[in-house]
């Protein structure tokens, strides 16, 4: 086996799987580029939600129109408005209020709206013309080059990779869906039921955390997907050339590079990927349940109580105020008593940041240096393998150090009895730390059941046999000088 394969293997193992960006050698790039572009414009509506929230602003529209409608232009708008608004039983704890504060309160409202439609547009717009409209091209000088010729097969017509418009219309549904849930909230503070309360009233925190959580969830699914068409090329399209490679060889290789780079780790290495991902995958499963909790903390208004950290009022767990026994029945406690609701998020929060912290740690200061395989000349390219990519350490990075900080701004919030900039900015680090988190899981990919349990042979073989790893290292080498030339691309 001749040096330069090796060094071209030993390459890959150094830059990790590439995400390819230009349409040049991904022709999948303008969709994921497209999908990563919406789920940052989805990112800015819930900040927008945030401070529509915490301006008090969400009930100064009263009624709610499918396809929008402008804001009042001229005074005599303006004050049929604010009439209506009168009417309903948030205007009896504000009467104090006039008709410019009015105006405040209700552009923040509109604006909400309008970028979600505009969200809607903008996904809506782009799915149709990736569908019918968009083709991609590959460059005339590139073409012909071995890197183009054996990623990407040449009768590509369509940016959207298969299996993929059932996930654009899951989006898409969930984003029509989106409406429809924040106006279900709305409703919950504008009843008749509401004109007796005490307390402020506020939309229903179910409500809330309804319509909080299924911005999360497209926005995540939005991310997802981005990456995964930006990965296309990496995790799919090796089959053709390498397979063939094998078949003429007589010998059986993973279809893909993605899958090749899997069957070439080392048992130990391996193992330290895969519980990495589980870490990780936790990690991001902690972050969007405390994402959760904060919407009850929202909708009851408790980060205004027990304004010091750890201790809430004197005591680590203030067990006489998380039960009031006029909640029937008990389990409403856990999401409408304030002292329980703050302590949940605490501490949920708490061990989100130490969870990202820990796989942190776990993934950077313990992957295990990879043994020796058999292959000659190749083996010190082999033992370049490593658990985690150059992504994937970036990746954990980002995490922990997202995850600590989000956790100390938190606290600020709620020392400083939650000012509107620290609130909103906490509530929008919370998609920073879902961001690092889902971008390492994705990175981490190789690591996943689904790919581990398609690799017949190398690592995968070795952990359920206990012995070295081989097979297929010459095919991995063919397909080591493709990825090579490609790597300087990754992000």
């Amino acid at each position: 086996m001749t040096a330069a394969p090796a060094t071209a293997l030993s390459s890959i193992y150094t830059k990790g799987l590439p995400i390819l960006t230009p349409s040049t050698l991904n022709p999948h790039a303008p969709l994921g580029k497209w999908l990563l572009s919406t789920s940052a414009l989805v990112s800015a509506m819930v900040h927008i939600g945030g401070v529509t929230r915490l301006t008090k602003s969400g009930l100064s529209m009263t009624d709610w129109k499918p396809l929008g409608s402008r804001p009042p232009m001229t005074e005599e708008e303006w004050m049929a408005e604010f009439e209506r608004y009168q009417q309903y039983p948030e205007w009896q704890q504000r009467q104090s209020m006039g008709l410019e504060e009015f105006k405040y309160i209700y552009y923040w409202e509109w604006g909400h709206r309008m970028m979600g439609r505009f969200v809607g547009l903008v996904f809506g717009g782009g799915w149709a013309y990736f569908t019918w409209i968009h083709r991609p091209k590959i460059s005339p000088s590139l073409s012909a080059t071995s890197t183009i010729t054996s990623i990407v097969p040449k009768n590509i017509t369509s940016a959207i990779p298969p299996g993929y418009q059932s996930r654009l219309a899951l989006l898409f549904a969930m984003g029509g869906t989106q409406g429809l849930v924040g106006w279900w909230m709305v409703r919950s503070g504008l009843g008749d039921d509401r004109r007796g309360d005490r307390s402020e009233i506020r939309v229903s925190p179910y409500r809330l955390a309804a319509h909080l959580g299924m911005a999360v969830g497209t926005y995540s699914a939005l991310l997802w997907t981005g990456l995964g068409a930006l990965s296309y090329p990496v995790d799919r399209y090796a089959a053709n050339t390498v397979a063939s490679s094998a078949s003429a060889a007589g010998t059986s290789a993973p279809s893909s590079l993605l899958q090749q780079y899997t069957n070439q780790l080392a048992p130990a290495a391996l193992r330290h990927a895969r519980t990495t991902r589980v870490g990780v995958v936790s990690t991001v499963g902690l972050t969007g349940i405390t994402i959760l909790s904060g919407a009850f903390v929202a909708g009851n208004d408790a980060g205004n109580a027990y304004n010091t950290y750890p201790l809430m009022d004197g005591r680590l767990i203030p067990w006489d105020d998380m039960v009031d026994p006029d909640k029937v029945p008990k389990w409403r406690n856990l999401f409408e008593t304030t002292a329980t609701v703050q302590w949940n998020h605490r501490v949920l929060g708490t061990c989100t940041a130490l969870s990202a912290v820990g796989v942190a740690g776990y993934g950077l200061l313990r992957d295990p240096a990879s043994g020796g395989r058999r292959g000659g000349a190749s083996t010190s390219a082999l033992r370049a393998a490593s658990g985690t990519t150059p992504q994937v350490r970036r990746g954990l990075m980002a995490l922990g150090t997202a995850a600590t900080a989000q956790m100390s701004l938190g606290i600020a919030t709620l020392l400083t009895y939650v000012p509107i900039n620290l609130a909103a900015t906490h509530q929008l680090g919370s998609l920073v730390v879902l961001t690092c988190g889902v971008y390492t899981a994705h990175s981490l990919r190789y690591a996943g059941q689904s790919v581990v349990s398609k690799v017949g042979s190398g690592a995968a073989r070795s952990l359920v046999n206990g012995g070295s790893c081989g097979g297929g290292g010459g095919v991995m080498l063919k397909g080591a000088t493709v990825v090579s030339k490609v790597t300087h691309l990754k992000i």
